[in-house]
This record gives C-alpha cells, structure tokens and sequence, in this order.
C-alpha cells in the first residue's frame, strides 16, 4: 500500500462533474496527479510485486511433508520338488506406510526426517507344508547434510533472498522517482498552462489595439487626413492579430489538455472543465550554490541510489558465483531407531521398540563432488565481475551526468532570471513608446506603419515577459528534480507500506 502525506490542498479538483471554469491553485494539481495519475496508479504496483517475489525467495525454507500407503498381494504357484515333494502355493500382502520432512536451514543444511511402518502376511511354504507368517517392522529416521564448502556461506535460496532484498528498495526508489518526476510535470504543466492562458489575454490585447486603430484611421480616410493605403495596412494587422490569438486559444486548449491528462484517470469527465491557474506567475528569488545542488544530487536522487542498488545486487552475484567456484563438500550424519516383530497383525510391538530405541543406528560421513575443468562455474566468475565493472562506470557516468545536468540546471534558471527583469523592463519600454507614437499620430507627426510597428513590439515583449517568468519557474522545478529535492521541497512525505 502507498501512503502519500502532502503538505497540499485538495479542493476543487475532487469535483469533476461540473462543466465549466475552474480556479485552481498548483497545489490541487499535484495532490489530484498523486491521487488519480494512471502512471502513477501503475507504479504503486511494482513495491508489493517486489515483496511478493521476496516472500516467494523465502518459500525455499518451506518444508515439505509427505505421506503415502500401499498394500501389495502376489500369489506364487506350488509345484513339485524331487527332493522334498510337492511345494504348496504361497500367498503374500503387504502393507506399507511411509511419512517424511523435509527442507532446507538457512545455514545452508538440509534434513531429512523419515517414518516407515511395513507388516507382510500371508501363507509361506515350510517344505511340503504350508505355514501362515505374519511380519511387521518400522523404523524413524534423521538425515542431515552440512556443505563445508560450496553452497555454505552462500546458496540459490539466500542468493534469491538477498536479490529480493535489494530489489524492494530498488522498487521503492523507482517508486519515489516517478512521483518526483510526476509532480515536476504537474509543476511545468501548470506553468505552461499559466503562460498560455496570459499569452491569449495579450494575444487578445492586441487585436483590441489593431482593432482600435482600425476604427481611428477610418475616421482619418473619411475626413482625408489619412490615405487609404495606411487604413489596408490596419486592416491587415488585425487579421493578422486575429490570427495569432487563434493560434494562442489552440495551444491553450492543447495544454489544459496535457494538464488534464496528468491530473485525472477520467478525462471524459474532466474534458469540459476549463481550468484556470488561480496564481499568477512570479519570479521567487532563489541563491544558487553548485557544491550544494552537487551534494543534493548526488545523495538524495532516487535514480542514483538505485544505481549504488544495482552494484551491490552486482556484489551479491559475484559472491554466490565465487562460492560455486569450490567443490561440494558435505558432511552426512544420520540416526534412528527401529523395530520389528511377528506373529501379530498389531503394530504396537513395532511401536514399542521403536519408542523404546531398542534398536539404534546411525551413520557419519562426508562426500566430495567437483566437477572436472568447472568450467561453468568459472565462466560464470568471471563474468559477474565484469559485469561489476561496468555497473561502476555506469554508476559513474550517472554521477558525471547529474553533476552536468544540475550545472546547466542553475545556469539556465540565472539566465532565465535575468531575463524576466529584462522583458519586463521591454514591455514597459514598448508600451511608453507606443502610447506616445499613437499621440504623435493623432497630431500627424507620425505614419500607421510606425504605430502597427509599436503594437507588435509591445504584444512581443509582453508575450517574452510571461514566457521569461514560465521559463524561470520552470527551471527550479527542474533543478529541484535533478536535486532530488522535489518532494521535501513540497513537503511530499511517501511511505511504503
């Protein structure tokens, strides 16, 4: 079971049967994708498949019962024997029962505990007589085998374990990632969302503005203070803002859509809300230290532990495959006690004896087998420990790469930064500048190729304005992921249970 405990407010998104517009803040947007994602549905999966396999590893240490019981009848044909005369037939039955444990100590040792319990009777030739027998014997006995050498420090059964071990946690991290990964695409989705929604705002600005001149200049041509010329050259830059601002209205639409893909596990019923961010966006100053985000990536990131994971599940191989390198040396001991008994159809003298130990026996003794060349095991060494190698230098790689992505990482968003403060300072620039061509237009100082010119700039740098700040925002979410930072930074606490 996963247990997510958010620092996040669920509100609105838990509603989706409402068409219509809905305010909501990126906080509602995580804890819906934690809580109805289909990715993240799946993943929650692969930590209980791994214990499974664990407790199935674990199932070597089972021991197996068994018990089973016959009875036999032969018949034998008499005849003629020269020296003793004829030799009557012979009858037999026999009935036969057996139990057993067996199973495997997790030091390797495996045992053996043995019941049997047989009696025969029927009617026996004595010579040219017939003579009735009855028979019955029964015995318990304890094996044991001990390997001195291979399988003693390490067996398939502790191997499975120890691999099951390691890949629960290995699950647990992939787990985390993909809710880190998750929830940073919640975060540029949402931002892209912002973006778009605002570039529409500024798209729809600026078709008032055409429009407006449109409208001024018509008036002008009326009055022939303005060639028509300059009025065709209005009318072209609002259809030509008309047309951006479908433009933008189609890329809202593919983004709320990409943000509903990751924020429901019903988009039928998510598909007629119109989403709209509740927060504008802002530009949080951040301090930016590399031998930290360094240190952070390369203790806390999920992807990374695994890695370290895989060299020690690499570890355990070639310890198993060392021990398989050595001859099976195993000491065998066993003991027991049996009874017997006849004239009785009973098994209670057979039990008797046996109770009593009346009749003991054991054995000790050891046995060797090596497999000449062992080739295979050999190979086997050989290449678990090259394949240990080349876990570490894709381990290294790894190490190399987030140290590279995190630089690009804090370079990108300084840059980003700086460009927030320097689009804003273009829009404010662009609209003086506008305000005061349109002013010098009206006194004739001025052209409407210049004033369709101011307008472009400003709808320009207005829409560079709010993709700078989507960019900046963007970028810390980033480098919060490659961090590995995303969830403590969220206050996302995730707990497997």
């Amino acid at each position: 079971m996963l247990l997510i405990l958010a620092g996040l407010s669920a509100t609105a998104l838990a509603q989706t049967n409402t068409p219509g517009a809905r305010k909501v803040s990126l906080d509602d947007c995580i804890q819906s994708a934690l809580e109805k994602n289909l990715d993240m549905r799946i993943a929650r999966y692969n930590p209980p498949v791994a214990l499974a396999e664990l407790k199935l590893a674990y199932a070597g240490y089972d021991p197996a019962f068994t018990f089973g019981g016959a009875h036999n009848y032969s018949k034998s044909g008499g005849g003629f024997n020269p020296s003793i005369g004829s030799v009557p037939a012979t009858t037999g039955d026999q009935n036969t029962f057996n139990s057993g444990l067996t199973g495997l100590v997790p030091w390797g040792m495996n045992y053996s505990l043995k019941g049997s319990l047989d009696e025969s009777y029927g009617q026996g030739a004595q010579g040219p007589l017939s003579a009735p027998f009855d028979d019955a014997s029964g015995s318990t006995l304890l094996s044991v085998s001990q390997p001195l050498l291979k399988n003693l420090w390490i067996d398939q059964t502790r191997f499975n374990i120890k691999v099951g071990k390691n890949r629960v946690k290995y699950t647990e991290l992939g787990l985390k990632q993909t809710i880190m990964n998750l929830v940073t695409a919640v975060e540029q989705g949402y931002y892209d969302l912002i973006y778009a929604r605002e570039n529409v705002t500024v798209q729809a600005k600026a078709v008032e503005l055409a429009m407006q001149l449109v409208v001024e200049n018509r008036k002008r041509v009326e009055v022939g203070s303005l060639a028509p010329l300059d009025q065709m050259q209005a009318e072209a830059q609002a259809e030509t803002s008309r047309a951006a601002l479908i433009a933008a209205k189609s890329t809202l639409i593919l983004q709320e859509n990409a943000m509903k893909q990751l924020i429901t596990d019903n988009y039928a019923a998510m598909e007629p809300i119109d989403l709209q961010p509740s927060a504008p966006l802002s530009a949080p100053v951040r301090v930016f230290d590399r031998q930290i985000s360094w240190s952070k990536g390369l203790t806390e990131r999920p992807d990374l532990l695994q890695a370290k994971l895989d060299v020690q599940r690499q570890g355990i191989t070639i310890k198993y495959n060392y021990n398989q390198l050595f001859p099976e040396l195993d000491l065998l001991a066993g003991g027991g006690y049996g009874g017997g008994g006849t004239g009785t159809r009973e098994y209670s003298q057979v039990l008797n004896q046996v109770g009593r130990g009346e009749q003991p026996s054991w054995s000790v003794g050891g046995q060797l087998t090596y497999p000449l060349g062992n080739i295979g095991a050999r190979a086997n060494y050989k290449k678990s420990k090259l394949t240990m190698e080349q876990v570490l230098l894709n381990l290294k790689k790894l190490e190399q790469t987030i140290m590279i992505t995190i630089d690009n990482d804090i370079n990108q968003a300084k840059s980003s930064y700086q460009q927030v403060a320097a689009t804003r300072a273009a829009t404010e620039y662009a609209g003086e500048a506008l305000a005061a061509e349109q002013k010098k237009l009206e006194n004739g100082k001025s052209t409407t190729y210049t004033v369709l010119q101011m307008q472009r700039d400003l709808t320009t740098a207005r829409g560079n304005e709010i993709q700078a700040l989507a960019n900046y925002n963007k970028a810390l979410a980033q480098l919060s992921l490659d961090e590995g930072t995303t969830l403590q930074r969220l206050s996302i606490n995730v707990q497997v249970k």
